[in-house]
Parts: structure tokens; sequence; C-alpha cells
């Protein structure tokens, strides 16, 4: 099924359900509101400015899973991730302290520090996070090449530019796979994990930071909400990231709110505001330098840490 909105001459495909694999079994929640002009680089670059454009997004009456349905192809969509801009460098440090400490929840859960993968690592500042928590290798995988082009070199030379494919690592090569604020964009959210579990070696984790769509901001803001935007194709709650692992064979061990570390200045950024009060007060943050002020705050993620089963290796084995 395809569509197109008013003056959209790009094809739009309908999208089943990743949880239940129904595809009208749904309710609208907002109908879409964008154009071609959004289908830029610009749109799909990281930590954008929030702009409030967005597919139609509906929730299936069976699992609840919220998804945007129709959305542009998987190779337009790849094409906009390897084009789009590195335009957060300035929130690298407390990004990197935020997923470090979520990261060192897994030394406690036992996990080994042995080889980890990042899906959409960005310029590789996790890598390196990684590297000083001691384990012993790192490898990411990122579709923006300009953000690779940024990497350092100390890591530079173990990220992949491009997206997960069958085929890319060996099988059962990876004790941690690491996806932050990456799970709410991706097209076939089952098919990665899927990947995910074949290159997790038996007992290897997998952690996800992403949106949390039933937290007390989305549902305050509604499609003021930050969360609601043109690249996410599918949202979740606790409920639905536990059924989409479970799906994949993976065991949830551990889930939770986020506590994020971030500037003033990027908070004031996500404020649904008036665009000139918006400008006026992120003006107002810079040339006073309260926009430094680092601050802790819920602010509506989730994350779960789920685990590729030990008895899986016996199971493949028989």
């Amino acid at each position: 099924m395809n569509s197109r909105p008013p003056g959209n001459p790009v094809s739009l495909s309908a999208t089943c359900c990743a949880i239940c694999g129904t595809a009208g079994n749904a309710d609208e929640i907002y109908p879409a509101n964008f154009d071609v002009a959004a289908l830029n680089p610009a749109v799909f670059s990281a930590r954008r400015l929030p702009d409030r454009i967005h597919y139609r997004l509906v929730k299936c009456r069976a699992c609840g899973l919220v998804r945007s349905d129709p959305i542009a192809c998987s190779e337009l969509l790849g094409q906009l991730y390897a084009r789009s801009a590195f335009t957060y460098g300035d929130e690298v440090p407390d990004l990197r302290f935020t997923y470090g400490r979520y990261l060192a929840k897994l030394e406690r859960d036992g996990a080994r520090k042995g080889a980890l993968l990042e899906i959409g690592c960005g310029n590789g500042f996790f890598l390196e996070e990684a590297l000083s928590q001691g384990y012993q290798t790192v490898q990411g995988i990122e579709p923006s090449r300009e953000a690779v082009e940024q990497a350092s070199p100390r890591v530079r030379g173990q990220i992949v530019c491009g997206t997960l494919r069958p085929g890319l690592f060996m099988p059962e090569q990876f004790d941690i796979i690491c996806l932050f604020q990456v799970f709410d964009h991706l097209p076939d959210p089952g098919g990665l994990l899927d990947e995910c579990f074949r290159l997790l070696k038996p007992g290897g984790a997998i952690l996800s930071i992403n949106h949390n769509v039933e937290a007390f901001s989305a549902h305050l803001l509604g499609e003021r909400s930050p969360i609601i935007d043109i690249e996410h194709t599918y949202l979740y709650g606790f409920d639905t990231m536990a059924r989409i692992f479970a799906a994949a064979g993976l065991d949830v061990i551990e889930r939770g709110k986020v506590w994020n570390d971030y500037s003033l200045q990027y908070l004031a950024r996500l404020v649904p505001l008036p665009r000139f009060l918006k400008s006026a007060v992120l003006t107002l943050c810079r040339v006073t330098g309260a926009g430094r002020l680092r601050l802790r705050v819920p602010l509506g993620n989730l994350y779960q840490i789920g685990r590729r089963p030990e008895a899986a290796a016996v199971a493949a084995a028989a």
C-alpha cells in the first residue's frame, strides 16, 4: 500500500506492527503534518531544533505499539541519514557521561568487558568511553558520513560507515551491543534485534536507551512533544520494549527510567515555545552563560537491558 500526502511526490509505504504483525488494526493518534520539504538531510540530523513535523501516527489495538504509518522507504531513509549532519558536538560530554553511567550497570550485572558494538555511534564518543571503562575492543556503525569523519583517530578505524546488515560481523562476536536513541528510528526493529541476537555471545547483553511514549512529559505535551517527530518510525513504552526483546529471544534483566545529564541550553531547545520566544530564551542562555549549567533530569527516556540466554549455544548446536 502506498500513499502520498497532498503536494508530496514521494511515495510512502504502509507499515505493520513490529510486535504482532498486524497492518490495519490501529487507531490514529495524530494525522501527518509534513510535505516533501521535510524529507531532507537537515531534518534527519540528530538533535536538531524540534520542528514538530511527523508522519501519521497510529497505535496498535492489539499490543499498544505506537508507529508512523505510512513512511518513506528504507532506501530513501538510508540516504537521508547518510547525508545528515553531526550537529551536537557541544552535548557530547553530557551524553558520554549519561551513557557511561548506564554502561556501568552492565558490569554490576556481571557483563564481560570483552568486545562491544555500538549501533548508531555518531562520532564515536561512547566507544572512547567504553575503552576508558576497560572494554578490550570496540566497534561502531554509523550512517552519517560527517559524523564518522569527525571521530577521533583513537576509534575512527573501528567505525563502519553504514547500517547493520547480515554478514557485516561474525556470529557470536560481541559481549555487549548498545543502541542509544537509535531504536525509535528503525524501520525494522525486529530484524535488527534478530541480527543482534546472532552477533551476541551466549550470555551477552544488549543495552538500549530510547524515548518512552508513556512518560509523563509525552502525555503532558502530546503532539508538541519532541518525540513526535518524522525521524521516529516506532515509539515504545516499557511493555512494548519488553515484548519486542522477548520476541527476539532476549531475556529482559533490567529496565527503568533514564536520568539524563543536559545543559540548560539544550533543555531550552526542547521546550515547545513559539519560535520568536525560543530564540530569545536561547540568546539569553548564551549571553548570560546560564546555558552552560548542567542538570540531571528524567526527561522521558527509558533504558532496557536484554541478555542472550547461555542455553542458546546448546540449543543451536543440537
